[in-house]
């Protein structure tokens, strides 16, 4: 049977019975009748990520459409902490294909008309290698000046830092939860490298300079539509003094007197978590 995603805003949607334990996002697509009018759509695989022609298939459900009895909205987010096969799948695991449809239905919404003429896109998709059997990939294309455009990636880069003393810096985002801390990140800008981004969100956000930058792993993180690109670091010079304008409030931890840790699943906790373990 046909299986999909249901999303609405930036939740997950579940019949009540498959919420409880929230093992298997994609249900069945008939569910779709449920719902008023609602935005199916399908795209192809990643590439490496499953078999040649899989696909992966999603519904988004009008914002303002109320629920059907017995089902349940669980933000995305905490959908990550929950599955059994994690937020570092790859993109072939459950988590990756989740993520790969929720960064998909997003752009979607965001992208209906061209950028260039204001003309109402429609979808398309965009074979890269045409007769090498290479995988496609999803586009719009606009039906009046032609101009294609692909789902939008916005890398970030996040930096875990520890100084000589064994400790790691933390940070307070004043978009947190109260007491909740973790590592500093921020977007790339235009003509940056990643290291280069690292450095400078570590100085602008928790004043100091930073050292021996090494990358550490990525994770899609479609929220809206970023790739996480981390990094470790050593702590260089300066004092920790937290920007005021972002950051509320920035320290170095030792591992036994750790603050509120960021969610299971999101790749901060992962990186903090493989320091803990040395």
């Amino acid at each position: 049977m046909e299986r999909a995603f249901f999303f609405q805003g930036v939740s997950a949607l579940l019949p009540e019975e498959g919420a409880a334990a929230v093992q298997n996002l994609e249900i069945p697509l008939v569910y779709a009748e449920l719902f008023p009018p609602s935005d199916i759509f399908t795209v192809p695989a990643l590439i490496g990520g499953a078999q040649e022609g899989a696909a992966i298939s999603g519904v988004y459900v009008p914002s303002e459409a109320p629920l059907p009895p017995r089902w349940q909205a669980i933000p995305v987010r905490r959908t990550l902490s929950l599955l059994a096969d994690g937020a570092m799948d790859g993109g072939t695991g459950q988590t990756g294909r989740m993520l790969r449809a929720f960064h998909i239905a997003q752009w979607r919404r965001e992208s209906l008309f061209c950028g260039n003429c204001g003309s109402k896109n429609t979808d398309a998709v965009f074979d890269a290698a045409k007769g090498s059997g290479a995988s496609s990939g999803p586009a719009r294309q606009c039906p009046s000046c032609g101009r294609l455009e692909f789902p939008r990636i916005a890398p970030a880069v996040m930096t875990l830092v520890t100084n000589d003393e064994g400790k790691i810096l933390l940070a307070h985002n004043k978009t947190f939860a109260a007491g909740l801390y973790s590592l500093i990140a921020g977007f790339v800008e235009a003509g940056e490298t990643l290291e280069a981004a690292a450095a400078r969100e570590v100085r602008e956000e928790a004043g100091i300079e930073i050292r021996g930058i090494q990358y550490a792993a990525s994770q899609p993180w479609p929220f809206p539509h970023s790739l996480m690109i981390c990094f470790t670091a050593r702590h260089a010079s300066g004092a920790v003094k937290a920007d005021g304008v972002e950051i509320e409030d920035a320290q170095w931890f030792s591992r036994d007197s750790l603050p509120t840790l960021p969610r299971q699943g999101s790749i901060a906790r992962r990186l903090i978590e493989g320091w803990l373990e040395g």
